[in-house]
């Protein structure tokens, strides 16, 4: 059989598996957050606010970093911009191990992890992997990596659950900048600049490239939509564990909250990402939010209890990443794959701005009323937003896609 990219059987599981431990490795450690927020606020005395204002700030500097590693990742490849961001990645997290203050810790797990989360997480993952697989093979290659991403998060929740268990929190960090530093070498097998198929057509600048998706309304109706899942999903993933045990559940259940999300996410990633090869994906992304919403109308409906609890985990976790692939094959249907990291980056943006919100908004809402209920009303008012607009998208290809296939 020939394989037009020159890629065997073998080393198209490599490269999937490889991308998926990446990133599974970098959304796992930003998805255990959650758990760090007691241990940290309680050891330095800090306000949850301060703690909320890092993560928030994570969040908007991977956003507003996003596009520019994209435009540094379709010039230059994605090998590199992966293990750079792996590296800034560990060295993040200790200098927050490290942190005295909340000045300190603001730089390091809001600036500089926000910097190296833009290199090692969909973005800079998923803009290699449309690369370097044909169409044919491109959603079996996003659904897989996804999956094992997906499958690194749930692992890492318990084993950083343990971890803070038995040691203080400054140690378990230090062993996950370990961790990361010794997975960092995989990004050679992500190694994207390939010459034939995938990038004949006409040649188009980035700024050509930007000005064509600035005109196209969909474009921005993506980056509004997008921020209602950045929106709910830093909102859950950092205010969840203090919200369950407000409500009398133990630090132990909400760890197994965020397990949860995570094990169902491995199984949510691949199944959305197989249907986007299939269904129309606008029409899924706009189910995918009006599931969110009526979800977390269920939960709040009902009393807070573990069953509860880990049935909208589940619910939740099934639905949770699977916009990002689908978002990115959508931008690609559109504009071609030139510059697909450079325009989901921007995309990506309008998520990011709304995970700032959800994190820093949560812990003032908190401060102020000593409760979440504002927040999980905004949460829902959003996703209500979010699945109409992604059903008004004009998702027809643009008449020569620069760079199509």
């Amino acid at each position: 059989m020939e394989y037009r990219y020159g890629l065997t059987p073998r080393s198209r599981w490599m490269i999937v598996i490889a991308g998926g431990l990446l990133m599974g490795l970098s959304l796992g450690v930003r998805h255990t957050q959650g758990l760090f927020m007691q241990p940290v606020v309680g050891s330095h005395g800090w306000t949850l606010e301060a703690f909320g204002f890092a993560l928030a700030l994570q969040n908007l500097v991977w956003g507003a970093a996003q596009p520019f590693t994209g435009m540094i990742a379709d010039r230059y490849g994605s090998a590199r911009v992966l293990f750079v961001g792996m590296a800034a990645y560990a060295l993040g997290l200790l200098l927050m191990a490290d942190a005295a203050t909340p000045l300190g810790f603001a730089l390091s797990n809001g600036v500089l992890i926000g910097i190296a989360l833009s290199g090692t997480a969909f973005g800079t993952v998923y803009g290699a992997l449309s690369r370097i697989f044909e169409p044919a093979w491109r959603s079996w290659a996003l659904a897989v990596a996804g999956a094992v991403g997906g499958l690194g998060q749930f692992c890492l929740v318990p084993a950083v659950q343990a971890m803070l268990g038995r040691m203080d929190w400054t140690l378990t960090a230090a062993a996950l900048c370990v961790l990361i530093l010794v997975c960092a070498p995989l990004a050679v097998l992500l190694r994207d600049r390939r010459t034939g198929t995938a990038w004949a057509g006409p040649r188009q600048s980035i700024p050509d490239a930007l000005r064509e998706a600035f005109r196209h309304r969909g474009f921005w109706l993506l980056n509004m939509g997008f921020f209602a899942c950045g929106f709910q999903l830093a909102f859950i993933a950092t205010h969840l564990p203090a919200y369950l045990m407000d409500h009398g559940l133990s630090l132990a259940q909400a760890g197994t909250a965020l397990a949860l999300i995570a094990l169902a996410n491995v199984f949510g990633t691949y199944t959305c990402s197989r249907i986007g090869g299939v269904w129309r994906i606008k029409r899924v992304l706009a189910v995918i939010y009006a599931a969110r919403v009526a979800g977390m109308l269920v939960f709040l409906w009902l009393p807070v209890s573990a069953p509860s609890t880990y049935a909208f985990a589940v619910l939740m976790g099934f639905l949770w990443l699977g916009t990002a692939p689908l978002t990115n094959e959508l931008v690609l249907r559109i504009f071609g794959v030139r510059y697909i990291a450079t325009l989901f980056g921007l995309v990506f943006f309008g998520h990011q701005v709304g995970g700032f919100f959800g994190v820093w908004l949560g812990a003032i809402a908190y401060d102020a009323t000593r409760s979440y209920d504002l927040l999980w009303l905004g949460s829902i008012a959003v996703g209500i937003v979010a699945a109409l607009l992604h059903w008004l998208i004009d998702d027809a290809p643009l008449a020569a896609p620069w760079g199509a296939p």
